[in-house]
């Protein structure tokens, strides 16, 4: 019987986390990149690179916490779970090397972010991206 509760749990959040659909890598039409690795991604997204690969600026923004992407992409690009995430931005920020990435509400509000600022950067669920973005990478 006391098996019984974690095994739940662990198929629980197996199913959970199966059911989310592939995450996009999203930027603004207007910049000059048409791919990303996921380690630029990472780069990006940890604030150890300001910029992407053709020079110009990168401006993340993150999800916030519970938004299903956020923790597919923290998982797949960044290797970390939200409190390890978490953690590392408290690091950076009381040594001030860093400020994390701004957080926005859900997919519809970092489409439109991206959207109207040339420099943003963000993730959404992949089936949620439309004409007013480019997609430079897909987590599946």
């Amino acid at each position: 019987m006391k098996l019984v509760k974690p095994t739940l749990l662990l198929a629980a959040a197996f199913f959970a986390n199966s059911s989310i659909a592939d995450v996009a890598i999203i930027v603004n039409p207007s910049n000059g990149i048409s791919s990303l690795s996921e380690q630029d991604a990472k780069r990006i997204f940890l604030g150890k690179s300001k910029k992407f690969a053709s020079g110009t600026k990168a401006a993340p923004v993150d999800a916030k916490e519970g938004n299903p992407p956020r923790d597919v992409f923290y998982s797949s690009v960044l290797g970390k779970n939200a409190a390890q995430v978490k953690a590392y931005w408290s690091t950076m920020i009381f040594s001030g090397k860093g400020t994390p990435p701004k957080e926005l509400g859900n997919d519809a509000d970092i489409l439109s972010h991206v959207a109207k600022n040339a420099d943003a950067i963000g993730y959404i669920d992949a089936s949620a991206v439309n004409g007013s973005v480019k997609t430079v990478l897909t987590i599946k």
